[in-house]
């Protein structure tokens, strides 16, 4: 399976349990095994929902979980590894801007000298 959607694939699957578990939250409900009293209670069932959605994700979604990690830690280390490239390219334009001041330095202070014969 591909790996270039991994967070979008887990993030629906996740939302998909989470859906799930409310809907069968709400079907408890309705039929009264499960006690709601006015909006509090679907505040509640929200709640119970993603309580229990929580273990079965964990458990059900680790692949999508380590592919989704894999796909995260790529980006990340990419972005560092470009990030470090820039630095060094500045770092060593730097330093050769200084080198060239120091040099220009260093011209203009033995030119000043009067030659001695």
């Amino acid at each position: 399976m591909s790996k270039s959607h991994a967070t979008l694939r887990y993030t629906s699957m996740r939302a998909v349990i989470f859906a799930v578990c409310f809907m069968v939250a709400v079907l408890l409900a309705h039929y009264g095994i499960i006690p709601v009293a006015g909006e509090a209670g679907y505040v509640f069932l929200l709640l119970l929902a993603a309580l229990v959605s929580a273990p079965i994700s964990y458990v059900v979604l680790s692949r999508q979980r380590d592919e989704m990690s894999e796909q995260i830690v790529g980006r990340v280390s990419g972005m560092r590894s470009r990030t470090a490239e820039r630095i060094a390219a500045q770092n060593a334009e730097e330093d050769a801007l200084d080198e060239a001041n120091r040099a220009s330095a260093v011209e203009a202070l033995h030119s000043d000298r009067p030659a001695s014969a």
